[in-house]
């Protein structure tokens, strides 16, 4: 369990109060929910575990969390470190272990991308695991430099203007997907690791992808936009919640105005 004098920490006393207003703003648990935790020993999911925990606590409203790790198949990941560690925080776990390294190893076409291919089973997976563990939601750990960042990246190379949403149908047409660190900086969340004591688990990843160099070049033109623009990263989240459908070239969000 988190100590008490963290819980009254200033890092950990931010992030609750960023996840508590993300809650408020997107409606993301409604009593009654039973929320399954992606976990996967990383510092984001380790922190959006300990927030939910200590949200649940604290909530006039009563729900459930169950967290839950996909195990890959890579050679080195430690899924019983990361099950013991949420055992220890006093939530329910579930393993799944699968054969994705092999799966992966055998199917994807040479010079695609490892990390989507990756991204998308794991995500079929945890859908597919909530459901049968009946769980209405899932929990994602995505922060807002994950939103930022995704932003730019599908601006910059595929030509869309989309991030991430903070609550959403998934693609089963059952489990409602929730990101509840949607405000919370990265920053912070490595400060609270760090004062915590934290020890995360690496995911194993056998491969360096593309994916993952082009998402750290958005880091890096971030940090370098932000020695003169300081709330560069805040004007772009903001803009995310402020669309201006009429001043944008989709011809699907002008036919109304064609038709006129």
């Amino acid at each position: 369990m988190l100590r008490d004098e963290l819980k009254q920490s200033r890092v950990f006393r931010g992030l609750r109060h960023l996840v508590g207003r993300a809650v408020a703003d997107f409606n993301l648990i409604e009593a009654g929910d039973r929320i399954a935790v992606a976990v996967s020993g990383g510092k984001d999911s380790y922190t959006l575990l300990l927030l939910l925990e200590e949200l649940r606590r604290r909530a006039p409203v009563r729900f459930e969390l169950l967290a839950v790790i996909i195990d890959p198949g890579y050679p080195g990941f430690k899924s019983d470190e990361v099950a013991d560690f949420i055992r220890s925080q006093g939530v329910a776990c579930h393993v799944e272990r699968s054969d994705h390294y092999g799966i992966i190893a055998e199917k994807r076409r040479p010079g695609s991308s490892y990390c989507s291919f990756c991204a998308r089973m794991r995500r079929g997976a945890l859908y597919g695991m909530a459901s049968r563990l009946g769980c209405n939601k899932l929990a994602l750990g995505h922060h807002r430099d994950d939103f930022i960042e995704t932003l730019l990246l599908n601006q910059f190379f595929v030509g869309s203007l989309k991030a991430m949403s903070a609550r959403m149908l998934a693609d089963n047409g059952e489990t409602v997907v929730i990101r509840p660190l949607v405000y919370v900086p990265e920053d912070d969340i490595v400060s609270f690791v760090a004062e915590a004591g934290l020890t995360t688990v690496s995911c194993a990843c056998p491969m360096q992808s593309q994916d993952d160099l082009q998402r750290r070049r958005m880091k890096l033109l971030l940090r370098q936009l932000e020695q003169d623009i300081p709330q560069v990263r805040n004007s772009l989240l903001a803009a995310l919640s402020n669309v201006h459908p009429r001043h944008l070239l989709d011809p699907a969000l002008r036919r109304d105005e064609y038709l006129s």
